[in-house]
This record gives structure tokens, sequence and C-alpha cells, in this order.
């Protein structure tokens, strides 16, 4: 069983919902995103994803983009990114979830990727540019490496192509909860109830919804509908505004706090 299988079983078990929380690598610098990591898992955060900067970020809002461009602008590199991971791994055993793009693991190789992922303590790949009908040119090396392979499903998903995926899926399905890039709409609870039920229909695997979720109250609407939520711009853009600042990772962390204490208590009333 993997770290993100037992986290979703723990939580279940105790009938919570995950936090995850997104952050793209190397911005402001690794280090800091390591530090980050360490401190998000402190406040609550039950897993996190890692973003791999790449420079044509489509599915990604001006928020993502701008962090991706960023972190290239540090240098960062899908190498120093796995390295950084297996440092963490050293103190943490929170569930890690690669986010990205295809483009940087072709070039880095498959293959090798997914070796390198497996030593550094990756749990999980989420690649938004390919589909699951492509997924087996990456999946013939991430699979039996034990990385889960996280599928997206979004409203626009047909209930046939839907069945296709969670058939294929791993660790969690991950609901876009609004159609267009990430941080630029907010989702509609009611839709999403109704998508839910939906895929629920077909799997039993944890369903974590994500794409515009940014204040407390929107989780606690939408978390018991979920099995956990997905913030991601709201925490890069919270990253941006604060990081000449020496509190940045506290000021970070106590937005988790109150983002997980949302999802709870929306759950006990």
């Amino acid at each position: 069983m993997s770290r993100i299988e037992r986290r979703f079983s723990a939580l279940r078990s105790n009938g919570e919902k995950a936090l995850i929380c997104y952050l793209t690598a190397g911005d402001p610098s690794l280090a800091q995103t390591r530090e980050i990591v360490l401190n998000l898992e402190a406040a609550g955060v039950d897993c996190v994803e890692v973003g791999v900067p790449f420079s044509d970020p489509t599915a990604d809002g001006p928020i993502i983009q701008a962090a991706s461009h960023r972190a290239l602008k540090n240098g960062t590199t899908l190498s120093a990114i796995l390295a950084m991971i297996e440092s963490l791994r050293k103190v943490s055993e929170i569930p890690i979830v690669l986010f990205g793009y295809y483009n940087p693991v072709l070039s880095y190789g498959a293959e090798r990727f997914a070796k390198k992922a497996k030593k550094a303590g990756v749990d999980g790949i989420l690649v938004v540019d390919l589909p699951f009908e492509e997924a087996a040119e990456l999946r013939q090396y991430t699979d039996p490496a034990g990385i889960d392979f996280i599928s997206l499903i979004a409203p626009t998903t047909s209930t046939e192509r839907m069945k296709q995926i969670v058939f294929h899926a791993t660790g969690f399905l991950y609901y876009i909860s609004i159609t267009g890039v990430t941080g630029t709409a907010q989702p509609q609870v009611e839709e999403v109830r109704k998508d839910v039920e939906r895929i629920r229909e077909v799997t039993a695997l944890p369903l974590a919804v994500g794409f515009g979720i940014s204040t407390a109250q929107q989780a606690a609407e939408i978390a018991p509908y979920a099995d956990g939520i997905v913030v991601g711009s709201a925490v890069v853009k919270m990253i941006e505004e604060n990081s000449n600042r020496e509190d940045l990772v506290s000021v970070v962390s106590q937005y988790a706090r109150e983002m997980k204490k949302a999802i709870s208590v929306s759950l006990s009333s």
C-alpha cells in the first residue's frame, strides 16, 4: 500500500477529509520549497503536489504560469526537484505527487525518471497533458515502480470516457471543478455535488476536488462531497506575495491550518 493509499484510508477510517496543497518547486527557491512542505505537513496538510515548472504550462492560469517562469529563471530542474524530495524523505512521510507536463519527463527519459522518482520517494505523478490513451508510454515504467498515476476528470468528461479513466486510475482521482485553467474561476457547489455523485457510481477510489478553491468557506462547502480538497493557485499566490518576508513559511502554514480547520468543522456541523 502506497503512502497515498495509507493516508486516504486513515482519513476515511477517522471520518476526515484530505487537504492537498500544490506549490511550484523552486519558487522562490528549492530550499524554501522544502521548508514550506515540511511546515505544511506540520500544519495538517495531508498530501502535497509539487509542481514541476515548465515553459508552456497550458493548463495553468496566470498565477502558476508566473511561478513556473520564476522557478525556471532560478534554474530549477527536474533532477534538482527529485534531489530535494529525496532530502525531504529523510525527515518526512507526507505523500508527494509530482504535478506537471510530459515534456520535462520525456526530456529526462521516462524510464530513468521512474527509477529516480521511486528512489527519491515520489508517491504519485499527475501529467496534465498525457491522457489515459497515451499514458502507457510513461506508465510502463512508473506502474512497476509503484508510483501512482493520478488521473483527471473534468465536468465535460462523458460517462463512458470516465469509466475508462477510472478503470486505469490509481492513488486518487482529481476532479477539476471548473472548465478552463487553474485559479481563474470559482466552483459551483451544486454542480460539483452532481458530478461527484456521477463519479462515485463507477469507482471507489478517493476523489479530490480542485481548481478554483481558495477560501475556507469554499473548502467547507465542498468537503462533505469529496475525499479531499486541492488548493493550488491560492498557495502559489501567497508565496509570491510574501516571498521577501522572513515569515513567509509561517504565513503559508497558517493559511493551511485555517483551510484544514474549515474542512474539519464542515464535517462536524
